[in-house]
This record gives C-alpha cells, sequence and structure tokens, in this order.
C-alpha cells in the first residue's frame, strides 16, 4: 500500500496545476468482476495514478472469492470507490454501475485487465467534443497461442462495432441516449451498444496510446467456453439486428481465421454456440 500512495501522491501533484481542457472532464471508470481475486489487484494498482480519473464503480457479481474484500481495501487510494455487490450479467452489471456515476464520460474495463498509467489521459486527449465513442488498444497477455487470433470484424457504417467493452470510453450522453448495454446479451453487448451508437450518428475511433492489457483464457476450459458464449453472441445480434454476418461465410472465415488449428477450433466452438441460440436455448 506504500506503493500506492505514492502513485496517488503522483496523481494528485499532477492534478494540482491548471489542467488541460481534455483532461478537465470528469472521468467514471466502471468495473464488472466476479471471482477476480487473482487478478483485481493488478487492475486497482493501475489505476491508482491515472489522470482526469473521478471515480470508481465497481459491480461484482456476487463472487464466492475474496474479491469484494480486496477491492474494499482500496476505498483510501481510488477517489469515490463505490462497491455494489449484485448477481448479474456483464451488461447488466456495467449498466447498473453506469447509472450511480456522475462523471461526463463512462470508462469501461474489465476486472482482470491492466490499464497503461497513461490510459485515461490519451483517451481524453482524443476526446474532441463531437460525441464519438474512443475504443483504445487492447492487448492480450498470456498462452501465446490465444493471443495471436483475432478479432472477427463487423463493419457497420464505416465504422468497426467489435472493439471490445474492457477499453472503451462513452460519453455519458451518448451512453444513456443509445439506452445503455442490453442485458439480455450473454457476450456480444458491447458490439450491440457499439452498432446502436453507431446507428445514432455516432462515429467509433480507434485510439493507439489508450492501452488495456487484458489476459486471455488461461485453459483450453476457458476458451473452448468463451469460443461457445461468443457465438451464442452472434447469434442474439443477428436476431436483433438482422443478418449482420452474411459478409462472413463459413469459408471466409476459415480463410481469415482457420489458419491453425486453435483458429479452427475456436470456429467450431462458435458455431455450436450459434447453433444453440438458433434453436432457442436458453444459458444457465
Amino acid at each position: 500500500m506504500a506503493r500506492l500512495g505514492r502513485l496517488v501522491a503522483a496523481r494528485n501533484a499532477q492534478m494540482t496545476g491548471p489542467l488541460e481542457p481534455a483532461v478537465a472532464s470528469k472521468i467514471s471508470v466502471v468495473i464488472t468482476t466476479r471471482n477476480e481475486g487473482r487478478h483485481i489487484r493488478h487492475l486497482l494498482d493501475s489505476l491508482a495514478p491515472q489522470v482526469g480519473l473521478y471515480e470508481v464503480l465497481l459491480v461484482d457479481a456476487e463472487s464466492s472469492d475474496d474479491t469484494v474484500a480486496i477491492a474494499k481495501g482500496y476505498e483510501s487510494v481510488l477517489p469515490r470507490l463505490q462497491i455494489v455487490v449484485r448477481r448479474c450479467r456483464r451488461g447488466e452489471g456495467r449498466n447498473i454501475g453506469a447509472a450511480m456515476a456522475s462523471g461526463d464520460y463512462l470508462a469501461f474495463i474489465d476486472g482482470d485487465c491492466i490499464a497503461n498509467a497513461f490510459w485515461l489521459q490519451r483517451m481524453m486527449d482524443a476526446a474532441s467534443g463531437d460525441g464519438a465513442v474512443l475504443a483504445g488498444q487492447t492487448i492480450l497477455t498470456g498462452f501465446w497461442a490465444f493471443t495471436k487470433l483475432h478479432r472477427v470484424e463487423l463493419p457497420h457504417r464505416g465504422h468497426d462495432t467489435t472493439w471490445p467493452s474492457c477499453n472503451l470510453l462513452y460519453p455519458r450522453k451518448l451512453f444513456e441516449q443509445v439506452g445503455g448495454f442490453d442485458s439480455s446479451f450473454v457476450t456480444a453487448e458491447d458490439i450491440d451498444l457499439n452498432y446502436r451508437a453507431v446507428e445514432a450518428g455516432a462515429p467509433i475511433r480507434h485510439v493507439d496510446g489508450a492501452i488495456v492489457y487484458a489476459r486471455a483464457r488461461e485453459s483450453i476450459v476457458g476458451f473452448l467456453r468463451q469460443a461457445y458464449w461468443n457465438g451464442y453472441g452472434r447469434k442474439q445480434l443477428t436476431a436483433k439486428h438482422g443478418r449482420l454476418w452474411h459478409q462472413y461465410p463459413i469459408t471466409s472465415l476459415i480463410r481469415l481465421h482457420g489458419g491453425s488449428f486453435w483458429g479452427l477450433l475456436r470456429i467450431g466452438w462458435g458455431l455450436l454456440g450459434y447453433t444453440a441460440a438458433k434453436l432457442g436455448r436458453k444459458p444457465q
């Protein structure tokens, strides 16, 4: 905690002088967690020195480990830290945190991530007041085979809507205008939100310097489970928005993302999830 104290002091020293206009806006960081006891310290440590951080809202989906206890230890370190424990999916949890927030911008990040020390500053440097969604650079860490796999992008009106919600910044007004995350989604709730933001006329801009390190799945079982639910979420998207994926026939998916054993395995399990959603099987 001594190191954290020095980080906070450094952040406060940065903020005592006149702030640049881009940094003066209040940023609320919204985190959703469930059983992140092994990782949450790394995230909260990385948030402590962030310039422009106004408050932190952590919504925990009834963890059975020490996630909440660890987070409470940061109440004197992170500004305006609020912790809510409620059984919910990720989209619903983010909506709960956003409803509690009072900042001008909502920055979303996950409990197993680590933010670069300049994450929020780079985001706000890129904010131009035009109501754009800002998507940072997410770098996967962990088993090399899992980190080399690419996102299956979904373009809409010239914008990639698949930027993940572990590194997104939304103007609060835009988030409220489009109705927040759709809590019925198991996964792909971030794609759905981005899609609706573009539909509402908001651009999505990628910010290379706003870096978040996200952990790839740590086991084959976790990798396959993620692929399955990603496929399930893609079907939820098509059910809501129409034939979004017609530009990605299976042959194209294999050509683009199936150049490795793990890529083919991900496609296969994703198709299983897609089929399960199509057949109306409810997630457990």
